[in-house]
This record gives structure tokens, C-alpha cells and sequence, in this order.
């Protein structure tokens, strides 16, 4: 296919070269309605690019078929039989991919270090999940995810489950043997489900780890805005084979969707796989070679040490890494990653997580050397001035034993059931009626019907008292914990 061809772009242009009128939304008309103040802040190229998909971007009909050449671009770029955008995020799209697979009280095996959004499906859907567990690195702390082995050994008790979803990369970077937890679920005639939102970069580059469309996944999601150049929210899932059909997936995709999508998502999606088709390897020769020197540098800072395939990859851990994720151990300097990610903030660095000791700086095809020094003289200040930040009690992570809690509720059943907020300290051996997620990365610890540990408790207080975030939870500060309503 032709990939100077960029179909959302060329209309949008179209749309203004006819010098439409609009007599439909949205409101603004093109900006002239915003506020002045607002337009300055935004600029006036947001406002033109948003309009309408139907009469607006497209005709009544959608007869030039601009969003399904756009897809189908991005099919070719990728190798994938088909592809569908969406607005609204991985969240929406990965829950769409689950729907399409498995319905209400189906099994479904789901690696349990998910991000929330695969719970949200569960909840909405009445699904019952398979827990898979991932590889925990007891001196790390660290999970990383599960294994093919792992997912036999679930079939094997539940040969009835509709299908796997398994997420990879993690948001640490680390990646499961996709190629052979395929294999597992095609040999049961199931599809795989990848929740792959932070691996849209990965079809450009042979270094990258592979991605799940190359490994033999049936449904990939990737969240274009994550490591390319969509808008946030902008998002895309690809399907091949006939495990899944692609008029379910699509019509899931329509029952949770917006009927309002944002032409401005559109295009940046179809603009960045121009980029990537034109320009990606060249874009990811840079931005590994300058990976590979930012981790050298980072080891020479006393106290830090940025974690590489040799702590990650391995026999009873990750299959690879993505080399693009820094994951950097601050634990030597004293702090936790909570408080160094609020230190680099103050020097005007933005990261993306910090957890009990590891920070997270991430690195795309944008980044240069400039950005690099940026981070690297502000990671030197961190350990020369790490001795005047706050010291918080220790986080209680436990072991995996601690961390896994027994699924006894279906999630929807717990979460639309009758529910009591009750003293956190109460709660060890009640049945949890929400979701309680550090965040980010998003991995709920506990979720609707899986009943409470003092482990998992002790954890998340703990991890709230030094700087940890539960925003989903009905008290983010854990003085309370909404469980299911005895009796």
C-alpha cells in the first residue's frame, strides 16, 4: 500500500479547503465561539482540527471511507489482517477485546498482574476470571509476567476458559514468551488476548522485543499515545485469524464507544504511522543508541542503578526487556521512588512512576540529547541532595504468597452488591466491593471479590503513608475500605 497516503489528514485538509460551513457540533464552530483565553492557551489549530467523523470529516454516508483506509493503512504498516482505531483509550479497547471473547460467567485465564481496565471489563461483562500469576522476583519485589507454563498448568483446571489475555510489555518494560503462550491457547482452539498498550512501537524495529501480532496473538491493544505520537486516548487494536470474529469485536467496540470520536485522535494516528513507515527505523536507531548511553551514564551516579536484561530476563522471569523503559533503583540512596519522583518534579522533570524504590523514566523516538542531560543532571542532583528528602517508614511489600488473594465473587457481583465502608484494620478476611490500585502503573492489589489480606492491607497502608496513590479507591487515604455488606 501507498503510505504517503495519510486518508484523515487529506480530508481534514479537504474539509477546509471547500470552506465548509458547520451548522452541527461541536459548539465552537471552529473556535469562533471559545474563549479568547482558551484559544491562546490551546491554540486555533485544536479547534480546526475538531469536528465531526460523519458530515464533517467524512460525508453523511461515509462514502470516501476515510477511517477505514486510514485502518487499513495501519494494518499494512504493522502486518495485521485488521485494524480498528479507538478515542477512547486502551481502557475501552482491551475491554471490547475481552467482550468479543468470552461472555457473562465464561472463563477467562488473565494474567493477574492486568492493568484496572481488564477489571472494569470483568465488572462490566460478569466474566469469570482465571487468575494467572506472575513470576515474582522476591529479591526485587518485583512481578513480572506470567509464564507459558503457567497458563498450560490453568487450562489444564479450567478447559472449558473462552480464551487468555495476558499483558506485556509491563509497565516496568519486561515482556512474557508471547510466541509461546500462543501456542498454549491455539492448541486449546482459543484466542490470546495482548494487552500490548505500552508496545505500539515495537512492529518498527528488529531490536524491540516482538510484538504480538509477529508471536502469534489473535487481539493486540496498543495505546498509541503511551510510546508514539497519538494524543492521549488515542488507541489501536489489531486482529488476525479466525479465533476471533472481527464483526463481534467491532460491534463491542461500538456498545462501549463514544459515537462523538475525536477527529483529532484520528488523526494523529494516522499521522504517526506515516512516520513510522517512513522514518521509524532510522527514529529507533537514534533513540536506542541513546538509550543504551543514558543507562551507561546512570550507573556512574553513586547510589543508582538502572535495571537492564540482567536483572530482569531469565529462567523464572521476563522473556526481554525493552530497553527504552528506565527502570532505576533509588533504594540506595535512602528515598523511596515516591519521593524522588516528587524531588525530579520540583527540578521540572516529569517521570512517568515511582514505586516502594524504583523510579520509571521513559525514552521514545522524540527524546534527544538535550532531554537526556536534562534527566541526567537532574538524576545527579537527586543523589547529591537525596539526604535532605523525607524518610519515610519502609513500604510492607509482601512476598507473592502475601500479595495473591483469593477470587471467591464474581467482580460484578461484588461491586454491584450491597457494600459497607469499614475501619481499614477491620477488614482482613472481608470480601472487597472496589478496586484498590497504585497508581501508576494501574495493577490493582486487590479487586471486587477477592477477599482481604492483613498482608495486602499493610501494603497499601503502608504505601499510602509514604507517598503511594489509590485514586480508585471510595477513601484514596485507606482510614476506610469498602467491602461486600455481611449477610
Amino acid at each position: 500500500m501507498d503510505h504517503k497516503q495519510v486518508p484523515v489528514l487529506d480530508a481534514l485538509a479537504a474539509y477546509h479547503a471547500e470552506r465548509q460551513l458547520p451548522f452541527a457540533p461541536p459548539g465552537h464552530k471552529q473556535g469562533r465561539g471559545a474563549d479568547p483565553r482558551v484559544r491562546a492557551a490551546l491554540g486555533d489549530a485544536v479547534f480546526h482540527g475538531d469536528l465531526l467523523a460523519m458530515n464533517g470529516l467524512d460525508d453523511r454516508t461515509s462514502s470516501r471511507q476515510v477511517l477505514q483506509r486510514a485502518q487499513e493503512l495501519m494494518a499494512d504498516a504493522v502486518g495485521a489482517e485488521r485494524t480498528f482505531f479507538s478515542t477512547c483509550g486502551s481502557s475501552l479497547s482491551v475491554k471490547a477485546a475481552m467482550l468479543s471473547v468470552a461472555g457473562p460467567h465464561e472463563e477467562l485465564l488473565i494474567g493477574r498482574d492486568a492493568h484496572k481496565s481488564v477489571v472494569s471489563g470483568l465488572v462490566l461483562a460478569g466474566i469469570r476470571p482465571v487468575w494467572v500469576d506472575p513470576q515474582w522476583d522476591t529479591e526485587l519485589r518485583l512481578a513480572h509476567p506470567p509464564s507459558a507454563e503457567t497458563y498450560a498448568e490453568a487450562f489444564a483446571r479450567h478447559p472449558d476458559a473462552r480464551g487468555a489475555l495476558v499483558t506485556t510489555p509491563t509497565p516496568y518494560g519486561t515482556c512474557s514468551d508471547l510466541a509461546a503462550i500462543a501456542e498454549v491457547c491455539h492448541r486449546h482452539g482459543v484466542p490470546l488476548v495482548v494487552d500490548e498498550a505500552w508496545g505500539a512501537h515495537l512492529p518498527f524495529h528488529p531490536d524491540l522485543p516482538t510484538w504480538a501480532m509477529d508471536a502469534g496473538a489473535d487481539v493486540c491493544v496498543t495505546s498509541v499515545h503511551k510510546m508514539g505520537s497519538g494524543l492521549e486516548q488515542g488507541s489501536v487494536f489489531h486482529l488476525q485469524g479466525d479465533l476471533v470474529d472481527p464483526a463481534a469485536l467491532r460491534s463491542r467496540e461500538d456498545l462501549l464507544g463514544t459515537t462523538s470520536s475525536s477527529v483529532l485522535m484520528y488523526a494523529a494516528l494516522d499521522g504517526w504511522r506515516r512516520q513510522m513507515v517512513q522514518h521509524g527505523r532510522a527514529l529507533y536507531d537514534d533513540a536506542l543508541a541513546l538509550a543504551a548511553s543514558v543507562r551507561a551514564r546512570i550507573e556512574e551516579i553513586d547510589g543508582l542503578h538502572v535495571h537492564g536484561r540482567e536483572d530482569f530476563c531469565g529462567p523464572g522471569r521476563a522473556r526481554d526487556l525493552d530497553p527504552l523503559q528506565l527502570i532505576i533503583d533509588v533504594s540506595g540512596l535512602g528515598v523511596s521512588g515516591y519521593r524522588a519522583v516528587d524531588a525530579l518534579r520540583t527540578q521540572g522533570l516529569s517521570l512517568h512512576f515511582g514505586d516502594h524504590r524504583r523510579i520509571n523514566a521513559q525514552l521514545t523516538h522524540a527524546d534527544d540529547a538535550e532531554n537526556a542531560d536534562a534527566l541526567l543532571a537532574g538524576l545527579h542532583r537527586l543523589a547529591a541532595e537525596a539526604r535532605g528528602l523525607p524518610r519515610d517508614r519502609p513500604v510492607e511489600v509482601p512476598g507473592p504468597d502475601g500479595l495473591r488473594t483469593e477470587q471467591v465473587m464474581l467482580p460484578r457481583d461484588a461491586f454491584f452488591g450491597a457494600v459497607a465502608d469499614i475501619p481499614w484494620q477491620e477488614a482482613e478476611g472481608r470480601v472487597a466491593a472496589e478496586m484498590l490500585t497504585p497508581y501508576p502503573p494501574g495493577i490493582p492489589a486487590a479487586l471486587p471479590g477477592e477477599r482481604l489480606t492483613r498482608e495486602v492491607l499493610r501494603y497499601l497502608r503502608s504505601g499510602v503513608e509514604a507517598g503511594m496513590v489509590v485514586p480508585d479507591a471510595a477513601d484514596p487515604g485507606l482510614d476506610t475500605v469498602r467491602v461486600v455488606a455481611e449477610g
